[in-house]
């Protein structure tokens, strides 16, 4: 790969780092806030620039693997890296599909979202939707558990590898 292709690169994933850093600051702002609005916006702009950062180094498209594969090479990315999966993310951005499967799959339903610390109440159960503790900074999305701090340190230190390729 030409080295101004992998400089526009690795300037993108610096960016996206950034913006999750960003984001995470505002979170923890917002939770001392008590600004669900915020805590959600700052959730979902992790989820986001998390995502296009995963986008750059495990591409879907297969035209796009080979430079994936030089990147991840290239910054030493973990091949188990937590960031490989984009499946929160989906699930954020496709929320309409999730509504859907979960009203047509059940004849008898609660339905609670947005729940803030919902491990703390035993009868939200399965019918959170979207849930977030910030007592351990965890995602909830139909009893699926993402740790955002996982998300945050992996993004991190993906951001120091890939500015210590400017020195």
């Amino acid at each position: 790969m030409k080295l101004i292709r992998v400089g526009a690169f690795v300037s993108e994933l610096i960016f996206q780092a950034e913006l999750v850093s960003n984001s995470y600051e505002r979170l923890k702002e917002a939770v001392d806030d008590f600004d669900k609005t915020a805590v959600w916006s700052s959730i979902q702009s992790i989820l986001i620039s998390s995502g296009n950062i995963s986008k750059i180094l495990w591409p879907a498209k297969s035209k796009y693997k080979e430079r994936g594969e030089e990147l991840r090479k290239l910054i030493k990315i973990d091949p188990e890296s937590v960031l490989r999966s984009r499946k929160f993310r989906n699930k954020f951005e496709h929320y309409d599909e999730l509504l859907d499967d979960f009203f047509e799959d059940k004849e008898t339903y609660s339905y609670t979202d947005l729940a803030m610390n919902p491990s703390l109440y035993s009868s939200i159960g399965e019918s959170c939707h979207r849930g977030y503790n910030s007592f351990d900074n965890t995602l909830i999305i139909h009893g699926e558990i993402l740790d955002l701090n996982d998300i945050v340190d992996s993004v991190e230190q993906i951001k120091l590898k890939s500015k210590s390729l400017f020195i």
